[in-house]
Order: C-alpha cells, then sequence, then structure tokens
C-alpha cells in the first residue's frame, strides 16, 4: 500500500493570524495591533493531476496562506477552492501537473476487520504508515455533526493525521482520516468514507 498510495500523500500546513481581545481593540482604535501566528499542520491527498488535493476542512478553517509539501518535497502555496465544514472536508488546488492521483475503493463494501492502513504526518512526521483493522463502519454520534458514518479504525492515528487516507491492501482509499478519540492514539481513530468524501 505504501508504494502505491505514497506518493499522492501531501503535508498540509495553514497559516491563522492569531488576535486577542487586546489587539482587536487596538486594531478598531487605528493603532498597530501585535497577535501571532498559528499553524495547523495536516495532511492531504491528490484526487487530481492537475494539482487537486482534498482534505479535512478543520486543517485549513480560517487560514490566511496554505501551503502543500509534496511527497518529493517540492512546495506551493494552495489555494482553497471547496469546503464543507458539516463533513469536515476541504479541496484545494495547487499550480502543478501531471501528479500521480489516488484510487478510491466503494466505502460501503468495506468490513468489520478488514485491514487498513493510515498514511499522513503525525506530529509533522511526513510520510508515516500505521497499520491496523477496520474496527467498525458507520459509527454515528463521534461528533456534533448528523453528517458523518464514520469508519472506525485502531490503525495510530495522531494529531498530522488529519485529511490522509486511510487505504485497503491494494492501497486504495477507504477514507479520509479526521478526528481521533482524546489528545493522542488510543486505538479509536475515525475516517470519513470515500464515498462521502
Amino acid at each position: 500500500p505504501a508504494r502505491i498510495i505514497g506518493p499522492t500523500v501531501v503535508n498540509v500546513t495553514g497559516t491563522r493570524r492569531v488576535v486577542s481581545l487586546a489587539d482587536e481593540f487596538e486594531s478598531l482604535r487605528g493603532l498597530d495591533a501585535g497577535g501571532g501566528v498559528d499553524e495547523s499542520v495536516g495532511s492531504g491527498l491528490i484526487v487530481g493531476a492537475e494539482g487537486v488535493i482534498v482534505t479535512n476542512y478543520h486543517v485549513v478553517a480560517r487560514s490566511t496562506a496554505i501551503v502543500v509539501t509534496l511527497a518529493d518535497g517540492r512546495r506551493f502555496p494552495a489555494e482553497l477552492v471547496g469546503a464543507d465544514a458539516a463533513t469536515d472536508l476541504a479541496v484545494l488546488r495547487i499550480d502543478a501537473t501531471g501528479l500521480p492521483t489516488a484510487a478510491w475503493v466503494d466505502s460501503d463494501t468495506v468490513e468489520v476487520g478488514e485491514m487498513a492502513w493510515a498514511l499522513g504526518n503525525p506530529f509533522g512526521l511526513d510520510g508515516t504508515l500505521t497499520y491496523g483493522i477496520v474496527s467498525a463502519v458507520g459509527r454515528r454520534g463521534v461528533l456534533e455533526s448528523p453528517y458523518q458514518e464514520f469508519l472506525q479504525t485502531d490503525a495510530a492515528i495522531n494529531p498530522g493525521n488529519s485529511g490522509g487516507p486511510l487505504v485497503d491492501v491494494h492501497g486504495h482509499v477507504m477514507g479520509i482520516t479526521t478526528a481521533i478519540v482524546g489528545q493522542d492514539y488510543m486505538g479509536i481513530g475515525f475516517a470519513i468514507p470515500s464515498n462521502t468524501a
């Protein structure tokens, strides 16, 4: 799976301006507002050879700048071209052509006990591959949104994996990893089914 899907997995970094209430007040008075910069690091998946990438909405939400780093190390500024907070999905575009693309599997055919691999950038560690099984399908009540029926997996998923693929033994995408229980790996991770994505 790693050889097949690896070249299509990217690192996504969103930069946000963080402004405190005091800084906001100064800005309204016409003074120089301070504030800082916050970065959100996640993963993404190339789905179009002409630079189309899917990731989680929460990775890029409210970002003033987005940078995508390909598996070969090339970096590109990215444009947010579509977003859906309800399903936690976003579509990015970079100025590149001839990119490798991921193949999808029908998530309705995924079964509990099936082997699963998660690829992404947990804690900024590029190109990390973890392995497990599909622990449950159609999992509801994980997040507040009513539009999600997650695939659950015990493959190690940590902060930074968000937006990366969960794939089958053939390297085909069964889901987009999106959430974990707790702050770090506890053997309970969730992916948006490929059919939803």
